[in-house]
C-alpha cells in the first residue's frame, strides 16, 4: 500500500518539477512561445490555454490549465466563437504575457511573449525566496521559473499568508506546492487543529490529492478511529474504506478490526456477504484466511 502512495507522490512531484523546475531568473529576459486554446460549450465561463515553449536544446516546455475569460483582458467568449483575430493578456504580479493569434469555431492560436515583473522579484526576494538562484548544473539551459509563476498566479499576498501561518521553513518549490493544491493557511490550520500538527508542505499535498480534510478526520473519529496515523488516513481515502463498508463487515461479527485489515480485505474483495460465507465454513476465519480463501490457497 505504501508502494502505492509514494508512486502516486512520485508522478505528482515529477509533474511538478517539469512544469516549474529549477530555473535561472534573468528579470529583464522576455519568455516567447506559442499558445493554443478552446472554449467548451460545457463551461461557458472558462477557457483552457496552453502555453509551449522551445528549450535550447530543441525539446518543448509545455503547461496548461484553465481560466476564467475575466482573467484575460481583451477575449471575450464571443470572440472565440467566430472566425477572428484575436490580441489579448493575462496580467499578473509576476508579470504580463501578451497573446496575438486567432480564433475559428471556439478553438484558437497563436505566439505569447512574456515579460516579467522585476519588481516582483525584489518583494520574493525580500521574503527570503530568491527566483534568481538557480539549482541547475547548467544554467544556459535554464527556463524562466517566473513564466510559472505568472501562469499560475503566485502572488506577494499568497506568500506572506502562507508565512503568516507559522509552518516551518518554506523554499520556492513549496510555494508552487501550495498554490497548485490549493493549500491556504486556512487548510493548514484546520489540519493542525484536527490533530496533526506536525505536518510538512509534501504531507499537505498528499493531503489534498486524496481529499483528507479535517472533515474526514472527524468522520474517521466517529467510525472508531480517533488516533490514527496520517498515513491512515491516506489508505482510507485510496482504498474507500468509508462507514459503509465498516458497518456491513462489523455487522457480520468482525470487530476490532484495525486499519490494515479493512485495507486487505479491500484489496481481496472480501465484503459483508463473503464474510458470511466463510463463516459459514469457519465461525472462527481469520482475515488472512479469508484472504487465502480469496486467492485459492486456502487448506492447500
Amino acid at each position: 500500500m505504501t508502494n502505492k502512495i509514494q508512486i502516486i507522490l512520485r508522478f505528482v512531484f515529477a509533474f511538478i518539477v517539469i512544469v516549474i523546475g529549477n530555473y535561472v531568473i534573468v528579470a529583464q529576459n522576455v519568455t516567447t512561445g506559442d499558445w493554443k486554446a478552446e472554449a467548451k460549450s460545457d463551461k461557458p465561463e472558462k477557457i483552457y490555454l496552453s502555453f509551449e515553449r522551445r528549450t535550447v536544446k530543441g525539446g518543448k516546455n509545455q503547461m496548461g490549465q484553465s481560466y476564467d475569460f475575466s482573467d484575460l483582458q481583451g477575449l471575450s467568449r464571443e470572440q472565440t466563437t467566430r472566425n477572428s483575430a484575436v490580441s489579448f493578456r493575462l496580467v499578473r504580479e509576476a508579470g504580463n504575457i501578451e497573446c496575438e493569434g486567432s480564433f475559428q469555431n471556439g478553438k484558437g492560436a497563436g505566439t505569447f511573449r512574456f515579460t516579467p515583473n522585476p519588481q516582483f522579484v525584489s518583494a520574493m526576494k525580500s521574503r527570503g525566496f530568491d527566483f534568481e538562484k538557480s539549482t541547475s548544473s547548467d544554467k544556459h539551459n535554464s527556463e524562466d521559473q517566473l513564466f510559472a509563476t505568472a501562469t499560475l498566479n503566485l502572488t506577494t499576498a499568497f506568500t506572506d499568508d502562507l508565512l503568516s501561518a507559522n509552518f516551518g521553513k518554506l523554499d520556492t518549490d513549496d510555494l508552487f506546492k501550495a498554490v497548485i493544491f490549493k493549500i491556504t493557511p486556512q487548510f493548514m490550520a484546520e489540519m493542525k487543529a484536527s490533530g496533526f500538527a506536525n505536518l510538512g508542505m509534501e504531507d499537505l499535498v498528499k493531503a489534498r490529492i486524496f481529499k483528507v480534510d479535517a472533515d474526514f478526520v472527524r468522520k474517521v473519529a466517529a467510525m472508531g478511529f480517533d488516533k490514527e496515523p496520517f498515513e491512515s488516513l491516506v489508505k482510507m481515502r485510496i482504498f474507500k474504506i468509508t462507514p459503509e463498508f465498516l458497518s456491513e463487515i462489523q455487522a457480520e461479527g468482525l470487530r476490532n478490526l484495525d486499519i490494515e485489515d479493512y485495507v486487505k480485505m479491500k484489496i481481496f474483495k472480501i465484503d459483508g456477504a463473503f464474510v458470511r460465507k466463510a463463516k459459514a465454513e469457519n465461525p472462527n476465519v481469520t482475515i488472512e484466511e479469508m484472504v487465502q480463501m480469496r486467492i485459492g490457497v486456502y487448506g492447500k
